[in-house]
């Protein structure tokens, strides 16, 4: 019974968490669970610094195409200012929705970021729409 027990000691001594550096996301469907949360949560960050880029580029053309407008026409920046904030309240709110169907489980983290990222390409397109003439 002691050299069980010390061997499974030894066993779980020598096991490490799971780090960044062990996963590897171009394949995710053969990681553990960690692992796809993990790589959700990567792909969430990329898309998210993408639509940051292109709310920039989008928002300062629509600044300076707004400025040569005379009134009633200006205002665009501002209602999608504003329209930004009620879509970011709104795809978090939503996607949190979505994790509640597996709270608590270990899954919850992915379906979470995995609608974020989603849900911010989708936005990221709609912006982009809105220079196409």
């Amino acid at each position: 019974m002691r050299v069980l027990l010390a061997s499974l000691i030894l066993a779980a001594a020598s096991t490490s968490p799971l780090t960044a550096q062990d996963i590897d996301c171009s394949d995710p469907g053969n990681l553990p669970q960690q692992g796809m949360n993990f790589c959700a949560l990567k792909e969430f960050e990329a898309e998210d610094r993408q639509l940051n880029t292109t709310w920039k580029r989008v928002f300062g053309e629509l600044k300076a195409r707004d400025a040569e407008l005379g009134e009633p026409f200006r205002g665009m920046p501002d209602a999608l200012l504003n329209a930004q904030r009620s879509w970011i309240a709104f795809r978090d709110g939503h996607c949190e929705t979505e994790g509640f169907k597996y709270r608590g489980g270990s899954i919850e983290p992915l379906i979470v970021h995995s609608c974020r990222a989603t849900l911010t390409r989708q936005r990221t397109q709609q912006l982009n729409s809105l220079l196409e003439e």
